[in-house]
């Protein structure tokens, strides 16, 4: 079976057919007239499922999408699903860890309790669909480490680990990531 991922993001492309290795995926580089989908919903499934409809419905095939983000508690959860366009633009990364580094400029170290929050969703051309989530805990801490990952990989440290996410290798983190953990769980259900 084919499955089209319903991204452009370069590094999660990366990340999902590592994590999907055994899986025929492709991307939506060979569709180049695939819509792109404006996230519209307000929940990480709404947006995810959105996606995942629109590129199968576009391609003919099965499409795989997620919508994720970081969900910081002194932040009454958000980012959460503007993760992506927090500073305005979207897919700014610097300016993303910037606003949120400054936002959280005056709130203690035991307060920055933080997860990553991923749903993955799969949709048939038939109409058939599913999602799942993926979570993975920890804190935001004040400064970038790392040059591993994007997103907000630099400043997060999962619970029981030293390292950011983006200091791990990617091995390390596809293991324990919301979003190897949301794919995983999806391709369970594929394979089932």
């Amino acid at each position: 079976m084919k499955i089209v991922l319903a991204t452009r993001n370069q590094g999660k492309i990366v990340e999902l057919r590592r994590i999907l290795d055994d899986i025929d995926v492709v991307g939506l580089e060979e569709f180049p007239d695939a819509p792109d989908v404006p996230e519209t919903e307000l929940t990480f499934e709404g947006n995810a499922l959105l996606k995942a409809r629109a590129i199968a419905a576009h391609t003919g095939l099965p499409a795989v999408a997620d919508d994720s983000g970081l969900c910081v508690d002194a932040l009454g959860g958000m980012p959460g699903i503007f993760s992506a366009r927090w500073s305005g633009r979207h897919g700014d990364d610097e300016a993303n860890l910037d606003l949120l580094l400054g936002q959280l400029s005056d709130v203690a170290p035991e307060h920055r309790g933080a997860r990553f929050v991923c749903v993955a969703a799969i949709a048939w051309p038939s109409g058939e669909e599913d999602a799942v989530e993926g979570h993975l805990t920890g804190h935001v801490i004040g400064e970038r480490r790392g040059t591993n990952g994007f997103g907000y990989d630099p400043i997060f440290v999962p619970d029981d680990e030293t390292r950011t996410t983006a200091e791990l290798s990617p091995d390390e983190k596809d293991a324990i990531s919301h979003r190897g953990k949301a794919f995983r769980a999806l391709a369970a259900r594929l394979h089932a």
